[in-house]
C-alpha cells in the first residue's frame, strides 16, 4: 500500500515524569480515512519524551507506507513551537528526538505540524492511555 498524504494525530503519555510512558497515533489518508494506528509503551519517559517519540513513530510508519507529504496534529504545545522553531530546545534529549525527526522530515515533500487542544486528538490521546493501562 502506498498513500502519498498522510496526516497523523500524536499523542505521548506519561505517569510520572519521568515514569511508564507510551505513545498513540493515528495516521490517516488525505480523505480522512484510518490507515493504520500505534498504541504501544514506551518504557520509562518524561511526557515531553513520549510527545516527541509519538510524533516520531507516526512519522516512521507514514514514510513506510510511501507518504511524501505528512500534516501532523499534537497537543503538545511546547513540542509544537519547538519543531517549527519558535523555542529553543534546551533539554538534551529532547534535542536527540528533535534532531532525529529532523532527519525523518528531510526527504518529505511537504511537512508541516500544528498544535489542537487535546478534544481534536482523542483518539491519539486513548492509544497512549490504552497503551499505558495494559501497564
Amino acid at each position: 500500500m502506498s498513500i502519498t498524504r498522510v496526516v497523523i494525530n500524536a499523542d505521548g503519555a506519561s505517569r510520572g515524569n519521568p515514569g511508564p510512558a507510551a505513545i498513540g497515533v493515528t495516521i490517516k489518508d488525505d480523505k480522512g480515512n484510518l490507515v493504520t494506528s500505534i498504541s504501544r509503551r514506551i518504557g520509562r519517559a518524561t511526557n515531553n519524551q513520549a510527545e516527541y517519540r509519538a510524533i516520531i513513530a507516526g512519522l516512521e510508519k507514514a514514510i513506510e507506507l510511501g507518504a511524501r507529504e505528512v500534516m501532523i496534529y499534537s497537543d503538545s504545545e511546547l513540542i509544537v513551537k519547538q519543531i517549527n522553531g519558535r523555542y529553543r530546545i534546551k533539554n538534551t534529549s529532547l534535542r536527540i528526538l528533535y534532531e532525529n525527526l529532523v532527519k525523518l522530515i528531510s526527504p518529505l515533500e511537504k511537512f508541516s505540524i500544528q498544535h489542537v487542544p487535546r478534544k481534536r486528538s482523542i483518539e491519539a490521546d486513548v492509544l497512549a492511555n490504552k497503551a499505558l493501562d495494559r501497564l
